[in-house]
């Protein structure tokens, strides 16, 4: 089945080069293109869109009010926008809505890429499976003030650690196992974090948020069926993976706020087995019985069994929480990047690598042998990046000792 797409721009030239260069997709794309936001409205009142791909400062609809308005008649829709446009007060405005930015001019081969990952990830989640074995939970919560609170606070102009550090002083539960985190031998931090604020500033803002999303989480589910062993081995295994994740991206030149997502997306990976873990503990414990008996890697035998993977259950879960697609991606995929669309190193390379990595310096119980993809991995041209990757992991892990 076709993914409608629609593109809203007022620049009459703008527009008319977009279609020029969606041209090639129109086998795989029903693409519209319309010149407001109110066009907009009014053609996705006609007949629903998969993704709206607009313009930020229009007359009449600006670009936020749009993506707020879609977001409030039509949450399914993907909503990206493509400006080029420098207020900040409108693009702080639009991050609450926006699930991705790209700025102008931008090049049509990375925008036809972005779309067909998008697309792609899009169909990944639409797995009948999927939804099937989440609504077995009782209910699917929403996230705690707190993260809003924090989010809203790296959405401002000026945001602020000692801020976001009295957020989370408010929440007693919270502050303990951040700082029981923070001091752990596994972050490496030398001397000992007491308060919040000191935790934010040496961490960053957005790996305490990814904390707090991921503490969140543990809390909402009930993994009856880990051991403690277990729950211990899942956080030291997210934990580190969010470090390597991290490194391995610094090694491939990625530097400043843009290696957020790559700590984050290695946090988070594995938070799907959580909710497998809560929603039908007695399956998810003969998976792993299985896995142990037959040496199949234990994401082999949920598919098996479930005809999804607790990749694909955490992708749909962040996605419905509003995460960056970065993340959501590289969360889905983790396991198989060679069957996702990604041409180019990402956050879902890195993850791949990190929890690889960190599987074989410490496999702990983690059944199934932690090979990295080959075929995607040449793919990208970084089949030859693993044992530079593995040194950079070491010595980061040698931090902590």
């Amino acid at each position: 089945m076709l993914k409608r797409i629609l593109f809203v721009d007022d620049e009459p030239n703008l527009l008319m080069g977009l279609q020029r260069s969606m041209r090639p997709m129109r086998a795989e794309w029903e693409m519209e293109f319309v010149a407001s936001g109110e066009e907009a409205l009014q053609t996705m009142a006609r007949k629903p869109f998969d993704m709206v791909v607009t313009d930020m400062r229009m007359p009449g609809m600006s670009g936020a009010e749009l993506l707020e308005k879609v977001q409030q008649r039509y949450p399914q829709t993907i909503r990206i926008v493509l400006s080029g446009q420098s207020d900040r007060e409108s693009i702080v405005r639009a991050s609450a809505t926006a699930h991705q930015f790209l700025s102008k001019p931008c090049d049509p081969e990375r925008l036809k890429l972005l779309l067909a990952r998008t697309v792609a990830l899009t169909n990944l989640l639409q797995n009948a499976a999927i939804k099937k074995f989440v609504s077995q939970l009782k209910c699917i919560p929403s996230l705690p003030s707190i993260y809003h609170e924090i989010t809203a606070e790296l959405r401002s102009a000026d945001p602020s650690s000692l801020r976001i550090g009295r957020m989370i002083s408010r929440d007693m539960g919270m502050t303990a196992k951040i700082l029981q985190m923070v001091n752990s031998a596994v972050y490496g931090v030398r001397g000992e974090i007491s308060e919040p604020g000191q935790a934010v500033l040496v961490l960053g803002m957005e790996t305490i948020q990814a904390m707090v999303l991921s503490l969140s989480i543990l809390a909402a589910f009930d993994p009856r069926s880990l051991s403690p062993q277990e729950t211990d081995w899942l956080w030291e295994h997210s934990i580190t993976s969010g470090r390597f994740s991290r490194t391995i991206a610094k090694s491939q030149g990625v530097s400043g706020r843009e290696l957020d997502p790559y700590h984050s997306a290695g946090l988070l990976h594995d938070v799907g087995k959580l909710v497998m873990a809560s929603a039908d503990p007695k399956t998810y414990r003969r998976i792993q019985n299985v896995s142990a008996e037959t040496g199949t890697r234990p994401w082999v035998v949920e598919s098996e069994l479930l005809g999804c993977n607790h990749a694909e259950i955490g992708a749909y879960l962040l996605g419905i929480w509003g995460l960056p697609t970065l993340i959501v991606e590289a969360v889905a995929w983790h396991h198989h990047p060679s069957e996702s669309p990604v041409t180019e190193f990402s956050t879902l390379t890195a993850v791949h690598a990190a929890s690889a990595i960190h599987a074989r310096i410490h496999p702990g119980f983690q059944q199934g042998n932690p090979e990295m993809d080959e075929v995607f991995l040449a793919r990208i041209g970084m089949a030859e990046r693993q044992s530079e990757w593995m040194q950079c992991c070491k010595e980061e892990l040698g931090k902590g000792a």
